[in-house]
């Protein structure tokens, strides 16, 4: 079968995909439909943060979907409840909105935002402030919210509602904090935006902003949440606590789900009917939830996350072709010079180790859970790259 021309065929080709057809994976290793074997830098951009088929996750699923497949939130399920508690008992936030995707939780803390407002003062205070070279989804409100002049084309009416701050710029936030202002929303570490992380002065200059104007914190954390930084969450590093917080990707361990966490003053905010969704919390990518959370929240699976995050960056910090480093954790961003972000993924791809970009940098995000090894081994490709 000619996978490369049926995908052509018969899927919208709204993605540009590296010539690589991979067929089944397990840890940190994964091999195409021709056998050959890649370790993995990339968990499906933030996604498996258990590498490929845990066993303890595949048990947890299997069995899950032999016993209860998916009941709507109409009714209670255990896999569910026990997420919940697990979310909130680890992070000290009040409690949990499960959905689908990352750009869903993003909608859903907007709307929790401007109704906070509403309720709270009335109609007129519903802007909500985004950061440049943030991401924040591709539905129509989230991509509004996406700080990218890239992303504000074609399909035109957008949404309103959102002003753009200069990320690091705590003057300039300062100002645009006016009267019609319902939240601040920003990522700790912008991930499609270059894997750039935001000042320490910068994250406090938007916690006491918003304090003494009543304006609503909105931690995006769908792609540096659940571990991926070294911390449970980002927040965590820096020592805050956002009003909402949201999450995605690596929380699921390979299935889709977001949440959106909550904290005691909005924790009340959405009622009956006031939001809603199908599949979000549905009991089997619960189950894996689970798994992930067990895992993951333990301070000394965090700590090597963060050993290994140091690995990395030391290792390649004065490579020929490297001009910076940025990220925390095992979210790495690395910016190139006279070689572009996308030849080093192009020639990682041909001697066995898959990468990804961002913007103008190379991304890794791989597994939390890497084999050492597996790890010393990529990166010492990954130098010999960026060294010829």
């Amino acid at each position: 079968m000619d996978i490369f021309n049926q995908d052509k065929n018969y899927i919208i080709n709204t993605y540009k995909r590296f010539n690589l057809a991979l067929t089944k994976g397990k840890g940190c290793l994964v091999a195409d439909q021709d056998g050959k074997e890649y370790i993995d830098l990339t968990s499906g951009i933030g996604v498996n943060s258990l590498g490929f088929c845990n066993d303890d996750w595949c048990d947890a699923v299997c069995n899950q979907a032999k016993t209860l497949n998916h009941t709507s939130n109409l009714y209670y399920t255990l896999p569910q409840v026990d997420a919940a508690k697990k979310l909130v008992d680890k992070t000290d936030y009040s409690k949990v909105f499960f959905c689908n995707s990352g750009a869903e939780a993003n909608e859903c803390a907007i709307k929790i935002a401007r109704k906070y407002s509403f309720d709270k003062y009335g109609q007129g205070r519903s802007t909500i402030i985004t950061l440049t070279d943030s991401f924040h989804g591709r539905t129509m409100t989230t991509l509004t919210a996406t700080g990218q002049d890239v992303f504000h084309n074609f399909f035109f009416p957008f949404a309103q509602g959102f002003k753009y701050c200069k990320a690091n710029d705590g003057k300039m936030l300062a100002d645009m904090l006016t009267d019609d202002v319902c939240a601040v929303m920003f990522e700790f570490v912008q991930g499609e935006g270059g894997v750039k992380s935001l000042d320490q002065k910068f994250i406090k200059d938007i916690f006491d902003l918003c304090k003494d104007k009543d304006i609503l914190v909105i931690a995006d954390e769908v792609q540096s949440g659940i571990g991926r930084t070294g911390r449970l969450l980002t927040s965590q590093v820096f020592d805050v606590l956002p009003d909402i917080t949201t999450l995605a990707k690596g929380l699921g361990g390979g299935l889709p789900v977001g949440a959106v966490l909550v904290n005691d003053k909005t924790k009340d905010v959405m009622g009956y009917s006031h939001h809603g969704t199908t599949f979000g919390g549905n009991p089997i990518v619960c189950a894996g939830v689970n798994v992930v959370l067990d895992k993951v929240a333990d301070e000394n699976f965090l700590a090597d996350v963060r050993a290994k995050g140091d690995f990395i960056r030391e290792s390649i910090k004065d490579c020929k072709h490297v001009e910076e480093v940025t990220g925390l954790g095992l979210m790495v961003g690395i910016k190139v010079k006279d070689i572009t972000a996308g030849e080093v993924v192009a020639k990682g791809i041909e001697k066995g180790v898959i990468m990804l970009t961002a913007k103008d940098r190379v991304r890794l995000l791989p597994p939390l859970n890497i084999d050492k090894d597996l790890l010393a081994k990529a990166i010492d490709t990954l130098k010999q790259i960026l060294d010829e």
